[in-house]
């Protein structure tokens, strides 16, 4: 594993000629980065062929082989992001606010890139472009290690990336991709806090955990996703069955999707019974409370207590008859994993004791939690969803991968006792 060593060590090196290097250059560097992706997308499917025919063979999930497949519209999508945050404001160097002491020093707080980051994800390919382009945008250098099922597509993603740093005059090193499948790459990885300033995994929980329990760097994580719908009283029930669909079943295998449906008694001899044959029709197994089971007929699988904290990535979903407001805040802070909640509502009270009362990373009003994502929110991608508050809570973009330093100026002060 001495290769990973000298990567981190290139890393580190670069990272400093990466944090002087002008907003102009850097921007120069992503636009040709999405460029590139997109004029050698035919080499990028190629190589995602083969990933998808490994995975094929070695039996992974459905939810997998989608999260893994790159075509062209998914590429397309991956260079628009990348484009986007290099539109975006330059996070590195920003003062973030000024004061004036007593004494005349004038204080301020301003943005500067962590160093080198290392992100260890699986299944997503697309992970691999996103990473490298906010790390670029916020001045970090980045060492990327992929799952083994998306080797191949990472690799050509990064050769596409380091090729383009070199014709935009960047050093290459800034973006590293690890060629080593073995997990151990992964132990060593994160050993390194001599070289690495923060890691951050993306994955299934067991990744995470791992990560997390044997990590000398400091670790942003994101353990689950098991995201809730609450549909209360005075909702728009066609409304909430249009986002309730949308939020199970467009990509089930995805942390925003939902996990579990709450419905106030109110409306629930109403919504129900339609909702979960619309569920049905579109593959969804049900997995319901006894009041749920009681409107929905036999076909509903009796709910257990490990489903509420599940999060299936899959075609399933757990439904729950609550008494109202308190209730489902009470089921979300008790199985909830901090991601992503939603309310359909109609009621401005409802709406905003919501709001403050859920503490997850997202919180939606009459909105689907696919929305929980740093592209659709406006970061052109996302480095990762925090699920812990520090140093950063929900979908990381640019600015998340920056801390602050003090500035002062002074104009001769020296401090007395």
């Amino acid at each position: 594993m001495e290769q990973i060593l000298e990567m981190a060590k290139r890393a580190k090196m670069a990272a400093s000629a990466l944090a002087t290097l002008s907003s102009p250059k850097r921007k120069a560097a992503l636009l040709r980065i999405a460029d590139n992706l997109e004029r050698r997308e035919n080499e990028i499917v190629t190589a995602n062929e083969k990933d998808v025919e490994e995975g094929k063979k070695k039996k992974l999930s459905n939810a997998m082989i989608d999260r893994l497949i790159l075509d062209s519209e998914r590429i397309s999508s991956m260079a628009a992001g990348i484009r986007e945050i290099a539109e975006q404001p330059d996070p590195v160097g920003e003062v973030t606010r000024m004061w004036t002491r007593p004494n005349g020093l004038l204080v301020g707080k301003m943005r500067i890139p962590l160093g080198v980051v290392g992100i260890i994800y699986e299944s997503r390919p697309n992970v691999t472009a996103d990473a490298a382009a906010l790390c670029l945008k916020s001045g970090n250098a980045v060492l990327l290690r992929g799952g083994s099922e998306a080797l191949e597509s990472n690799l050509a993603i990064g050769r596409i990336i380091q090729g383009s740093l070199s014709e935009e005059g960047v050093p290459e090193e800034v973006v590293q991709v690890i060629p080593i499948a073995d997990r151990n790459a992964i132990l060593v990885m994160v050993q390194l806090e001599d070289y690495l300033d923060l890691i951050i995994p993306r994955g299934g929980e067991g990744l995470i955990r791992f990560v997390v329990e044997n990590s000398r760097v400091p670790v942003i994580k994101h353990y689950k996703g098991v995201c809730h719908v609450f549909v209360d009283e005075s909702a728009d029930l066609e409304m909430a069955q249009a986002i309730c669909v949308n939020a199970k079943v467009q990509r089930p295998g995805v942390c925003n999707a939902m996990e579990t449906l709450l419905v106030h008694e109110a409306v629930a001899e109403e919504f129900l019974p339609k909702m979960v044959e619309k569920f049905r029709e579109l593959g969804v197994e049900i997995r319901g409370c006894s009041k749920t089971q009681a409107l929905c007929g036999k076909d509903v699988v009796p709910v257990t207590e490990e489903d509420w904290p599940t999060e299936y990535l899959d075609l399933i979903l757990s439904v729950k008859v609550v008494a109202g407001l308190d209730e489902a805040v009470s089921h979300i802070e008790k199985y909830g994993s901090s991601h992503t909640e939603s309310i359909v509502t109609k009621d401005y009270a409802n709406a905003q004791a919501f709001l403050r009362r859920v503490n997850s990373s997202v919180v939606l009003v009459n909105a689907s939690t696919r929305f929980s994502d740093g592209q659709q929110l406006g970061l052109g991608a996302e480095i990762g969803i925090s699920t812990t508050k520090l140093h950063a809570f929900g979908p990381m973009g640019a600015q998340d991968l920056t801390t602050t330093k003090f500035i002062i100026f002074g104009e001769g002060q020296v401090r007395t006792p």
